[in-house]
């Protein structure tokens, strides 16, 4: 794919994505190349951040599935997906003062980031503590214990779906 083409894709692709993410009433942090960062409950807490969250993850993979098929009926290379979820506390703020960005790290941060590099493609792959945290009904499949770098053990889950 030619570098103006790529880019016009993940234009496109984010476009949707942030559309994704407003609707659900959560925060784009940023994008990273071709990743997408986004989070519940920020600014302000909402009791409702995980399910909001693990909706706008359920929106954007179907998305990203309908482009897969229309790309593979005629031939063309297409996207794939792996979602990454998990919950807890974070810092936030806004850094420097060029190009400065609004942020958020810890913990947290780096558990999400492992539930999407142990994810599969097109599967959205939640903590449990994101489970426990669920205000909305999902179609869950338990996909056991990872190992998470400097946590060890912790069981994780795919979600398929709303129920």
């Amino acid at each position: 794919m030619m570098p103006a083409e790529l880019v016009r894709h993940l234009d496109e692709l984010f476009s949707r994505f942030d559309a994704a993410a407003e609707d659900a009433g959560i925060e784009k942090i940023k994008t990273i190349g071709d990743a997408y960062m986004a989070a519940g409950g920020l600014p302000l807490p909402s009791a409702t951040h995980a399910s909001d969250v693990v909706k706008a993850a359920l929106e954007i993979r179907d998305f990203i599935n309908e482009g897969k098929a229309l790309k593979i009926a005629k031939g063309l290379p297409f996207f794939e997906i792996r979602v990454g979820v998990h919950t807890g506390p974070v810092v936030a703020g806004i850094v420097g003062i060029k190009k400065y960005a609004y942020d958020i790290w810890g913990d947290t941060v780096n558990i999400a980031s492992r539930m999407e590099s142990h994810g599969m493609p097109n599967r959205l792959h939640i903590s449990d503590d994101v489970r426990q945290a669920l205000t909305s009904s999902f179609e869950l499949e338990e996909r056991g214990h990872i190992d998470i770098k400097n946590r060890g053990q912790i069981l994780t889950w795919f979600v398929n779906g709303t129920v």
